[in-house]
């Protein structure tokens, strides 16, 4: 697969992940279309990107497969699928003021780990009525995990079980795919400067980048972007999670 002819949706591509993976892609020749709840910011970016934009709850099949299907009809085809859609609360399993609150793990399970599984899978049975590449090949999904998976730090843990789900699915739901020749890939990013990070403060956002083994710095979502273009094109990436984090080990 080739950027330059990739027809791809990504979800949260309003902001953040999402947004610079849009960019990236758009800019290397792909069309994109926009998932996300956010209207007026996604409207305006598919605007700039000359793409599409439609407001999809992850969480809800009938608004992903419309969301699909429209995209799919708008850009002549469905090749690629990145899932950046998802949320970072932060509770502890025993509080201040009592026990993690359940609403909030599940809403993040539900957003985070469900949703990525709802589109991907709908992706996928629309990549699968694709005509094969020589190789076999018909598509690719790239969900979002996070470095919270392996060593997510305190007030994580609905997070961090949610990522972790994502990372469980790489290598199941790359086999489920295989005789459809569409592959499954994850990315597990460390800190990255999205907008929750832009709005802390400065000596916070500092103090993070020291975290950092190598560069000291916080991850450029454009780093994710080129990750994830760089996977699309790559075919003999499947199964797999790559960690991009400046090789960061949450204390």
């Amino acid at each position: 697969m080739k950027l330059d002819t990739t027809c791809a949706i990504i979800t949260g591509g309003a902001s953040g992940l999402g947004a610079a993976t849009a960019r990236h892609f758009a800019e290397q020749g792909a069309k994109v279309a926009l998932l996300d709840l956010n209207q007026d910011a996604g409207t305006a970016l598919a605007a700039d990107l000359g793409g599409t934009f439609h407001k999809t709850d992850v969480t809800d099949e009938a608004s992903v497969s419309a969301a699909i299907t429209a995209a799919a009809s708008s850009m002549g085809g469905l090749t690629a699928a990145v899932n950046c859609a998802g949320i970072a609360p932060a509770a502890t399993t025993i509080g201040k003021n009592g026990p993690h609150p359940l609403d909030m793990f599940q809403k993040t399970i539900d957003i985070n780990l469900v949703g990525t599984f709802n589109v991907a899978r709908l992706a996928a049975d629309a990549m699968s009525h694709n005509t094969p590449e020589p190789d076999g090949a018909r598509g690719v999904i790239i969900n979002t995990a996070s470095i919270a998976a392996m060593d997510g730090q305190r007030g994580q843990a609905a997070y961090a079980a949610s990522k972790g789900g994502i990372v469980g699915l790489s290598l199941p739901m790359a086999r489920d795919l295989a005789r459809a020749g569409i592959r499954v890939m994850a990315i597990a990013p460390g800190i990255f400067l999205t907008p929750m990070l832009q709005g802390l403060p400065q000596e916070v956002q500092d103090q993070l980048a020291q975290s950092a083994t190598c560069p000291k710095r916080l991850g450029d979502p454009s780093e994710y972007a080129r990750l994830a273009g760089f996977i699309v094109e790559n075919g003999y990436l499947n199964g797999e999670v790559i960690r991009i984090d400046g090789a960061l080990r949450m204390q």
